[in-house]
């Protein structure tokens, strides 16, 4: 059975603060990695579309191959997967270890028959540790309670792991995620922008 390779970009995201002391608006973080396939996909009928939910995909140097999960090649699996962009789509599930971006494709068939595959974006988790999308797992695409940050310069931090086995130590923890900052708790040192229902994250010194 042949695998499905496709052509796709791995983001992580930069995350926004705002000083528990600042009054501005603060602006969208910029991706902070990516990894690119050249391939073009070569479709194998594992399900009804192309990287659905519940399909797994293999690490490599050439990109990521759609192989079957109980492979040997199998290395994450996919908890959700939307068409569009996720600048215009819905969030990743809060424990997810990385995105991969699936370009839009011209191929010689495919699962629905007309012979493309739609611009999209999977949520993937790894089979197996480590998770960094955990909280305090120091990455995956989303910031969540529990994760831990470090101040990266122009009012934006980025996640690092709370144990400190990351390139920089952690200097804040989010406790807690509410709607607006005066739901903060008084001990709180610095606000995190979330997104998501519950925008403001609540960080403490750590």
């Amino acid at each position: 059975m042949r695998s499905r390779r496709f052509a796709g970009v791995l983001v992580t995201l930069a995350v926004v603060l705002l000083p528990a002391g600042c009054r501005g608006t603060s602006s969208s973080g910029a991706p902070a990695g990516s990894a690119r396939s050249t391939a073009s996909p070569a479709l194998s009928g594992y399900g009804a579309r192309f990287l659905a939910v519940g399909e797994c995909s293999s690490f490599g140097t050439a990109g990521f191959t759609e192989v079957p999960c109980a492979g040997e090649r199998a290395a994450a699996r996919v908890v959700a997967r939307y068409d569009g962009t996720i600048a215009d789509g819905p969030a990743c599930p809060a424990t997810t270890d990385f995105v991969l971006h699936i370009s839009a494709q011209r191929t010689g068939g495919d699962e629905d028959g007309d012979g493309t595959i739609p611009q999209g974006y999977a949520c993937m988790r790894n089979l197996q540790p480590p998770h960094p999308g955990d909280p305090g797992g120091g990455g995956g695409p989303r910031t969540i309670v529990g994760d831990c940050v470090y101040g990266s310069g122009h009012g934006q931090v980025r996640e690092t792991a709370c144990d400190g086995s990351g390139k920089r130590k952690p200097q804040y923890r989010v406790v807690r995620a509410v709607t607006s900052r005066d739901a903060c708790p008084a001990s709180t040192t610095l606000y995190v922008q979330l997104g998501g229902e519950h925008p403001v994250g609540c960080a403490r010194r750590v």
